[in-house]
């Protein structure tokens, strides 16, 4: 479902540190909030996507030859950078038909798209070389099952890329969301620290390469302006915004 967050603001993903006063909210499940937000997701600038993706693009190996999986792909954003790579297979994978709707029509996406949870993968044991699940992990309520399932569809030495909102953001305030009109609509999620996320992953076939915390940069300054929020920038910018886990499937799994 790849969900990024706002902080009770916005249209998109965590663009803002406090809500705009006045406006209602509301708190919906993951299926309806998806089915909801996925006509307007590729539509407005997401600060922390754009931290992530900067980020990921630099970590990634070489990929042709490689297969590759986008768990709770969402509307497709990396599934689409990893075949434009040179991968010789990908699949995106997420439950959500509404989003999975708006990844097909991208290109690299055609045939390689199917609807399934992140705890319950239709694919084959040892098919992938690298794995990325982005913005997803927070929706996931049994993270021992999908840290299980990534164990099993990957081949030994793959790597696995996980990002979410950071827990701290998340302990500040920082939600999964979006806006309909005046109302700022939040999807159910759940949270956990770094230590229980890499202690999960740990104990189920994966050793931890590197657990980075993602601050805003200049470079998302403009998205802030584009969103008419470049008066909370600043404050944004005083919490780590995204936690970004790179695993690596052990041998011996």
């Amino acid at each position: 479902m790849s969900g990024a967050t706002h902080t009770d603001s916005d249209s998109r993903a965590a663009e803002e540190p406090h809500p705009s006063r006045g406006d209602g909210r509301c708190s919906i499940g993951v299926a309806e909030g998806y089915e909801r937000w996925a006509p307007l997701y590729d539509q407005t600038p997401n600060p922390l996507l754009s931290r992530e993706e900067r980020h990921l693009l630099s970590l990634l190996p070489e990929l042709r030859n490689k297969s590759v999986l986008d768990s709770g792909c969402g509307t497709g954003r990396w599934l689409e950078h990893l075949m434009a790579r040179g991968s010789r297979a990908g699949v995106g994978v997420d439950l959500s038909m509404a989003m999975l709707r708006v990844a097909g029509n991208k290109k690299g996406s055609t045939g390689r798209l199917a609807r399934a949870s992140c705890e319950n993968l239709p694919l084959s044991q040892a098919a992938f070389d690298l794995v990325i699940c982005s913005f997803a992990m927070g929706h996931i309520q049994d993270l021992g099952r999908m840290a299980h399932e990534l164990a099993r569809v990957t081949r030994p030495g793959a790597d696995v890329f996980v990002s979410d909102l950071h827990p701290e953001a998340y302990a500040r305030g920082w939600r999964v969301g979006f806006r309909e009109g005046r109302t700022a609509v939040q999807i159910e999620t759940w949270y956990r620290s770094a230590k229980e996320i890499i202690q999960t992953f740990c104990s189920n076939g994966f050793a931890c390469e590197a657990n980075e915390a993602l601050w805003l940069g200049e470079l998302e300054e403009p998205l802030f302006a584009r969103a008419g929020k470049a008066h909370f920038f600043a404050e944004a910018c005083r919490l780590p915004a995204v936690l970004v886990c790179h695993f690596r499937r052990t041998e011996d799994s």
